[in-house]
């Protein structure tokens, strides 16, 4: 992976936000149209789409709850508006400098991704704890996701723990088997793609339940679909996962 220093990243940030790129991938297709909501989830999801609600964000759940995608949909919500956003997954972040937190606070949207990852690592403590307070000043919004409640997060830095209790934090809830059957079946009528029940039961019994994932599976058995001039069916679906 490329380091950026932080002179470089400042100058990409100052000069065009909105085209800011880093050594990572963010999912562009990733929308609010494809998430499906549960109705433990609505609230948070209803919050996150209102335009009044400007406030900063901790999101917190378990693995493959939908956390990232949910991120990466609002960037895309932004940029799609002209705004400037960025995405920042903390778990390769660590391997680059502290510095890439630099101006960041001149992004109109910033979504940190997994911020249990620099718990223990003092530097990133502190340069988070920075961030949040420039931010405080610019007042541009940060969203935070992490995989436990704040509260069971053993922090070093005792002010950076401090002013992330401040932040209001709700639970993305992880999908019921149910649930998640029916928002592979969203997923596929918004794509127009034809998935029978036993079709999609058996891709949520071999596949990774990552919603993320599963759009991607999707997107990739439609097209062989189409290459092949074949249905969507059980031995297809082998070929892919």
């Amino acid at each position: 992976m490329p380091e950026i220093g932080s002179s470089a990243l400042t100058n990409i940030i100052m000069s065009n936000p909105k085209q800011l790129t880093f050594p990572w991938n963010k999912d562009n297709k990733s929308s609010f149209d494809s998430f499906y909501v549960s109705k433990l989830n609505n609230h948070l999801f209803s919050l996150i789409q209102d335009k009044t609600f400007k406030d900063d964000l901790l999101i917190f759940g378990a693995k493959d709850s939908g956390k990232t995608y949910l991120l990466q949909a609002l960037c895309n919500q932004f940029n799609n508006k002209g705004k400037s956003s960025f995405f920042l997954p903390m778990k390769q972040a660590i391997e680059l400098s502290v510095d890439i937190l630099e101006s960041l606070e001149n992004i109109e949207l910033v979504c940190i991704d997994g911020i249990e990852s620099i718990v223990g690592n003092k530097v990133w403590e502190i340069g988070l704890f920075n961030l949040i307070n420039r931010s405080l000043n610019s007042q541009n919004r940060l969203i935070f996701t992490s995989s436990k409640n704040i509260n069971f997060m053993n922090f070093e830095l005792k002010d950076l723990y401090s002013r992330l209790r401040k932040i209001q934090s709700h639970e993305l809830h992880t999908l019921e088997d149910d649930e998640i059957l029916s928002a592979v079946k969203h997923i596929a009528n918004l794509r127009s793609i034809e998935l029978g029940s036993k079709e999609a039961q058996y891709l949520l019994t071999y596949a990774n339940r990552n919603i993320s994932d599963l759009v991607q599976i999707l997107e990739s058995l439609d097209q062989l679909s189409m290459e092949m001039k074949r249905r969507i069916t059980i031995p297809l679906i082998k070929e892919v996962i």
